[in-house]
């Protein structure tokens, strides 16, 4: 993992701290229907259709999403179990984390 991801993961815990994400199937869809996502993160060890299900959505509802890290390590960073999919609720920390990220990781913007 690159210095940049490793950035990127901790300004992911910033905003769990911060009360900026959501995490979970249930609730990152329910920020995405809502319009709350700035940010959805999607774990690189999902299941396809879970991929697809969030990749999709964003895409409809016009939302910045990443593949990064995996389950494990996503929910760790968090403070949680393992998790597939976070939604970042904030533009400020969203911003930031895209900027962190490397370019070799799937991103669509």
């Amino acid at each position: 993992m690159t210095i940049n991801n490793e950035r990127a993961l901790s300004l992911i815990s910033l905003s769990a701290k911060a009360g900026k994400c959501v995490s979970g199937g249930f609730m990152t869809e329910k920020s995405i229907q809502e319009g709350l996502a700035a940010l959805v993160i999607i774990a690189n060890d999902a299941s396809d259709n879970t991929k697809k299900k969030f990749s999709d959505k964003c895409k409809y509802y016009d939302i910045p999403f990443v593949f990064l890290a995996d389950g494990d390590t996503l929910g760790h960073r968090i403070g949680k179990q393992s998790r597939m999919v976070i939604a970042i609720n904030d533009n400020n920390f969203a911003k930031q984390i895209i900027c962190k990220l490397d370019s070799s990781i799937d991103m669509e913007v």
